[in-house]
Parts: structure tokens; C-alpha cells; sequence
């Protein structure tokens, strides 16, 4: 029997956890990140030096806890994506896209970048665990979408139950 009980306690515990495995950064290495960029902590002489530069302070700001650090890492990934590359480097701009927008919380556009970097690499590891990570918090989501408006119309209910009982 508490098995069973061990068993139900940890389904619903796993609704709530957030099965987020990315890594995060701190204002350390973004600092490092954005010095690299500006081209004062690292000599950069070439042009792809300087996007590779540009593409490490991006992924350090999509994985920073702060979210004002997320969104300007989503800003200069949509600016790189718009600008173009090969197929490899389309793919780690989605990705890093799709990660940004999962901790901004925007799971459904989260999704689309996701989908559209496994399209050009279907056996993408890293894409194949984020998406995985992003349908079960849309999931989550839902459920509990769907457990506050039960509550919701039972209180609502009540309330309507309560307020005849009492003209009675």
C-alpha cells in the first residue's frame, strides 16, 4: 500500500518540478563574455573570430537567471538569425533561441524555434532534451491551468449552492 502511495506522490510531485537541466551563468561570465565581444579581453582579428565572440555572450545570456540578460540575448539572436550563416550555424541560433524563450517562459515560440532546429538536424541531442523539457512544461501548464479553473467554478458553485441554500 505505500508503495502505491510512494507511487502517486512522486506523479504528482513531478508536475510541479521543473525538469530544467540547462545550464545557467552568472554576471561573471557574461561580463567575460561581453569584454570578448568588444574585442578588449581577446585580440580579434577576424570577422568569424568575432562572430564566435558574439554567438558565446549570446548563449551566456540566454542562460543568465536574469531576465532582462535573457531578453537581450534573444535580441541579438534574432538579429543573427536574420543576418544569415550556414545551415550548422542556423541551427545553434534556433536552439539558442528556443532555450532564451524557455526561460523567458514563452514555451509555445520556445517550440517553434526548437522544431525548426531539429529540421535541419533531426538527431540534434541537446534539441531532442529541450524539446522534451518544453512539451512537459506546456503539459504542467496545462494541468494546472486546468486545476485552478476546476477550483474555480467549484467555488463559484459553492457559492451559488450557498446563496439558494440560504433564500430557502
Amino acid at each position: 500500500m505505500s508503495d502505491k502511495f510512494s507511487g502517486i506522490m512522486e506523479s504528482v510531485g513531478s508536475i510541479f518540478r521543473s525538469g530544467d537541466y540547462l545550464p545557467w551563468t552568472d554576471s561573471d561570465i557574461i561580463a567575460n563574455c561581453e569584454r570578448e565581444a568588444a574585442g578588449q579581453w581577446a585580440e580579434v582579428t577576424k570577422d568569424s573570430d568575432k562572430k564566435e565572440s558574439i554567438m558565446r555572450l549570446s548563449w551566456a545570456l540566454v542562460h543568465s537567471r536574469q531576465a532582462a540578460d535573457v531578453q537581450r540575448g534573444i535580441a541579438m539572436l534574432e538579429v543573427a538569425l536574420n543576418n544569415g550563416g550556414g545551415p550548422l550555424q542556423r541551427k545553434e541560433i534556433l536552439y539558442l533561441l528556443a532555450v532564451g524563450h524557455f526561460r523567458a517562459g514563452d514555451y509555445t515560440r520556445s517550440r517553434r524555434y526548437i522544431e525548426q532546429a531539429l529540421q535541419i538536424a533531426p538527431d540534434f541531442r541537446q534539441a531532442l532534451t529541450l524539446k522534451k523539457s518544453i512539451e512537459d512544461k506546456i503539459t504542467k501548464d496545462g494541468v494546472i491551468g486546468i486545476g485552478i479553473a476546476a477550483t474555480a467554478v467549484g467555488l463559484v458553485a459553492g457559492s451559488l449552492a450557498a446563496a439558494l441554500a440560504r433564500k430557502k
